[in-house]
């Protein structure tokens, strides 16, 4: 069957949506129940919208993201790290790409770049920017090849084990 991509309600398909993230991420049950929470609660943010990849029916992978709120518990944690590198004006005007997961059995098709580009394709903010797990994986590789930059390195998280980068590019992305 083909991957489709279209407009996911998310929050009437999160536990699906988490069940891939879970399994791309490694996420135990205790945190995909704290994320649970957290996605319900960004969905509810003016503007916030996701993309689901699937085949048949089944959810193989999904996007979502919203125009970024300097107020917002992200920005507030990435703000002095980008200041510090001369690139905090990269949250005003922005979209953030929060989360963006793909089943590894559906990785490296495709997926990843047709998602992030038609959620990206779709705002009216000039930029978008979003945080990565700070090594070099083929999902930073994807970003790098979209014309995202390394903007911050070393990012702490307060509970996360492993340090970020933040990532931003113009909009609209690049093609390969």
């Amino acid at each position: 069957m083909d991957l489709v991509i279209g407009p996911l309600d998310l929050p009437a398909r999160v536990d699906e949506a988490l069940a891939v993230q879970a399994v791309a991420f490694g996420l135990g049950p205790d945190e995909v129940a704290v994320r649970r929470q957290i996605v319900l609660r960004h969905m509810m943010s003016p503007g916030a919208r996701a993309y689901g990849a699937t085949v048949g029916d089944r959810l193989v992978g999904f996007v979502y993201g919203m125009p970024n709120d300097r107020a917002h518990w992200w920005s507030t944690v990435v703000e002095p790290y980008l200041r510090a590198n001369g690139n905090d004006a990269w949250l005003d005007d922005s979209f953030v790409i929060t989360e963006l997961h793909v089943h590894p059995a559906h990785q490296n098709r495709g997926a990843g770049r047709a998602l992030i580009t038609t959620i990206t394709d779709t705002t009216a903010q000039p930029c978008s920017i979003l945080s990565a797990i700070d090594i070099d994986s083929p999902a930073r590789a994807l970003y790098h090849s979209l014309g995202y930059q390394d903007l911050a390195r070393r990012v702490l998280f307060p509970s996360a084990p492993r340090p970020y980068a933040v990532m931003g590019a113009p909009l609209p992305l690049r093609r390969p």
